[in-house]
């Protein structure tokens, strides 16, 4: 766990701070634009008729060209200036949103959107794994629940931004008006990255030739395990979330932008919770009840309407960035900051190849009623829930 700065040096712990500032500006952000970028292409998808197997199509092509960068990832933070990656990364996003928008007007909308997420999945798992792999040494002297949760809680509020705002956007205006205000958002967000201090952590130096090696052991596996399950359930949310509320709930974009909203808000509740229950459970124990809870409230949504939908998608989100929150200090606690980036790449690549099987499973189920696939994973999750516990690796670092 890191300390507070000393109060001798006031000026080094002014410094820090002002980093650790522009760090959250930027996660915000950056937050913003990412998912608003996917909540857009979500629902441009189903609005010009292409259905839940052309939207599962655009989550797949996103996770199998993750599962492909992120063990690259993983090895460019631990290699090279964390922050520079995430400046570089921020730029390309910020063209390929612009110019999507543009693309919008003259190609077919969903070869458009299928052929910009390798570009935009490629750079936001460079991004994320820059950035949250950076928590440790920017923290500001905090602990690590305490640097996390703040981080995680300016990633959810960007979400939540972004779900209102790209929601009302499509209601009222062109595909290309939004894109363009995405794009400016990752402009500020590398505006704001340069602020960021290099190599505030005298531990850590990117690039050095004595990184330490990641250990694959029963305890990481288990992580990636939960991360995978967690991760399943928040990506089918985006996935069948625009046909739940365009077939299922006969609603429209400004529907769609509140069910978006319920789980963003939903996920900053999440983000604050983990101190006060850290104190009452422990972490591993924690996680096994996230997915059993989690597992419940998938069940519900077969057999309730609005508004009580939009109250479990926020329990939803609530329980999903808890459960993330919770295995990021997990790693960052057990990990040397060196070897974190390829450590959190491995277990990123495990929840993404169980994400792409279930983007298969969606698309050759496509007529199903979504509400369906739903319950269908609750039943998946229970199992694995279930599994995990029996197996159960006692952490003894």
């Amino acid at each position: 766990m890191l300390q507070p700065y000393s109060v001798a040096d006031p000026q080094t712990a002014t410094q820090a701070s002002r980093s650790f500032n522009g760090f959250l500006a930027s996660t915000f952000v950056s937050a913003v634009g990412r998912n608003g970028y996917q909540i857009a292409c979500a629902w441009i998808l189903v609005a010009q008729g292409f259905g839940a197997a052309s939207v599962a199509a655009f989550f797949a092509i996103l996770s199998v060209t993750e599962l492909v960068s992120s063990p690259i990832a993983g090895w460019m933070s631990d290699r090279y200036d964390r922050r520079i990656l995430c400046v570089t990364a921020d730029i390309v996003r910020f063209a390929g949103a612009l110019v999507l928008g543009l693309l919008l007007i003259v190609l077919n909308p969903k070869w458009a959107i299928w052929w910009s997420a390798v570009l935009f999945a490629t750079s936001d798992r460079i991004a994320l794994t820059s950035s949250q792999s950076m928590i440790p040494s920017v923290g500001a002297g905090l602990s690590l629940p305490a640097a996390n949760s703040m981080v995680f809680f300016l990633m959810q509020s960007g979400s939540l931004v972004a779900a209102v705002l790209t929601g009302v956007l499509l209601h009222f205006a062109i595909p290309t008006y939004t894109f363009t205000l995405l794009a400016a958002a990752f402009g500020l967000s590398v505006c704001f990255m340069l602020a960021v201090r290099r190599d505030l952590s005298p531990q850590f130096r990117a690039g050095a030739d004595t990184r330490p090696a990641v250990q694959i052991d029963a305890h990481l596996l288990q992580l990636g395990a939960i991360y995978a399950l967690l991760y399943t359930g928040g990506v089918l949310v985006s996935v069948i979330g625009p046909s739940f509320v365009f077939a299922e709930l006969k609603g429209d974009a400004i529907d769609f932008g509140q069910l978006e909203g319920a789980w963003s808000a939903g996920s900053i509740l999440g983000t604050l919770l983990l101190i006060p229950m850290l104190r009452a459970a422990r972490i591993t124990i924690l996680q096994f009840a996230i997915l059993a809870l989690t597992a419940i409230s998938f069940a519900l949504l077969n057999v309730l309407d609005i508004p009580w939908t939009l109250l479990i998608f926020a329990i939803l989100g609530a329980l999903y960035n808890l459960g993330r929150v919770g295995i990021e200090v997990m790693l960052q606690s057990s990990v040397p900051q060196g070897a974190l980036g390829r450590a959190k790449g491995a277990v990123h690549s495990v929840g993404v190849l169980l994400g792409v099987v279930l983007f298969g499973v969606v698309a050759a189920l496509g007529n199903e009623e979504p509400s369906t696939i739903f319950l269908a994973f609750a039943f998946i999750l229970a199992v694995g829930t279930l599994a995990l516990t029996i197996c159960r690796v006692v952490d003894r670092r």
